[in-house]
């Protein structure tokens, strides 16, 4: 499919528009900025995922792609000789290819891409990190965050049953929580607090395998507080979820669930705080979610986490959430107290806290932001003097 919309792209739109700039995402469009490099065309290559597919010029050219016209400009396994010794077995890897050959090259989160120009994730491929780092030391890589869609809005959501504004939100919030209560089998109590599980249950990337370790720990601790825990996820460790939910009888504080789109947009109305402990974050987009809906992340210092959550202090009135610095069970702990001690606080503060939280976050995670932050990239990729 991706070597079916890179022919379109490649053999009829571009011809057709003459672009003054093209705009590449991820490994499904890694070939373009081959062609663009060709044609001295300014491109645009933004990594959303690491992930990547590899495939042979052989390959390419038998879906309609003249892979000879820019192969010079193809990243491959093997450092290739020449064109006929690389076409049939020197395979192209489509993800180093669009780093390798566009002009400018973004990550969804500033963070993220420093810390594989560091090397600081090893499950990072040698060959991109290589051509992240050139692009880097170049002046030609960049961050820029993502946003959240605009129905991510607790005011117009259509799927959460009460919506609510910042300084309505005590009252509505409460509502919602006993809205979601019920159909997922959770005890009603609107005075719980409710930690939501928003992400897929990938132990590799997510962290569920931490909340795993300390989900029965947490609910024993805070048991007093009607303490609460729902997940509306699918992946790997559901299972895991309900074996210790049945294993301890704990039906009644925590729900795992299928994911569900309506279910996920009342939870985050619904619940006082998120989980999101991931071990590597490319940008992520629940905890900025949450702290739209006045649903606080708990989050691992990592890549996009860190661009977009600071730790809470209600005292100075800074910070949106609770974040722990070592990736383990320990760590979750903590950041769970804090989110507890935040929760234990005069409900006065605590909202007015909320409050504040709802409305940064509103200005900080949208579109406009994010459009301009990529207008100003295209202007100045348009005034820079490219080498073909």
């Amino acid at each position: 499919m991706s070597l079916a919309f890179q022919r379109e792209v490649i053999n009829n739109i571009i011809p057709r528009v003459e672009p003054d700039i093209i705009h590449c995402n991820d490994w499904m469009t890694g070939l373009i900025p081959a062609m663009a490099r060709r044609y001295g065309i300014p491109c645009l290559f933004t990594i959303h995922n690491i992930h990547t597919m590899t495939s042979t010029m052989a390959e390419i050219e038998d879906r309609g792609i003249d892979a000879a016209a820019f192969w010079q400009w193809l990243y491959f396994k093997y450092t290739p000789c020449n064109y006929e010794e690389s076409r049939g077995t020197n395979r192209v890897d489509f993800l180093a290819s669009g780093v390798f050959s566009a002009h400018y090259v973004n990550t969804v989160s500033p963070t993220f891409l420093r810390e594989i120009v560091e090397n600081r994730h090893p499950f990072v491929e040698p060959e991109l990190q290589a051509e992240l780092a050139h692009k880097w030391h170049a002046g030609c890589a960049t961050g820029i965050l993502n946003a959240p869609e605009p129905e991510f809005n607790p005011a117009v959501d259509e799927m959460v049953q009460f919506n609510y504004r910042p300084k309505n939100h005590r009252v509505q919030k409460n509502q919602n929580k006993i809205f979601l209560q019920n159909p997922v089998g959770l005890e009603i109590n609107p005075d719980a607090p409710l930690f939501f599980w928003p992400s897929r249950l990938n132990p590799v990337q997510k962290g569920c395998a931490l909340l795993a370790e300390i989900m029965y720990d947490i609910i024993s601790r805070y048991w007093d507080t009607g303490i609460q825990i729902v997940s509306v996820a699918d992946g790997a460790y559901q299972q895991l979820f309900h074996d210790i939910v049945n294993f301890h009888d704990l039906h009644q504080r925590i729900s795992i669930c299928c994911f569900s789109e309506q279910l996920s947009h009342q939870a985050f109305a619904a619940s006082d705080f998120i989980f999101m402990p991931s071990s590597f974050e490319p940008c992520g987009l629940p905890q900025m979610i949450g702290g739209i809906y006045g649903s606080l992340p708990i989050v691992f210092d990592t890549g996009g986490l860190n661009d977009t959550v600071r730790q809470l202090d209600a005292e100075h009135s800074t910070g949106n959430g609770f974040i722990f610095n070592v990736h383990d069970a320990q760590g979750l702990n903590w950041a769970v107290d804090r989110a507890m001690d935040f929760f234990l606080l005069d409900p006065d503060e605590k909202e007015h806290q909320i409050r504040r939280i709802m409305t940064e976050s509103v200005l900080e995670f949208n579109h406009s932001r994010c459009a301009e932050s990529y207008l100003d990239l295209y202007e100045k990729m348009l005034q820079r003097p490219f080498l073909v």
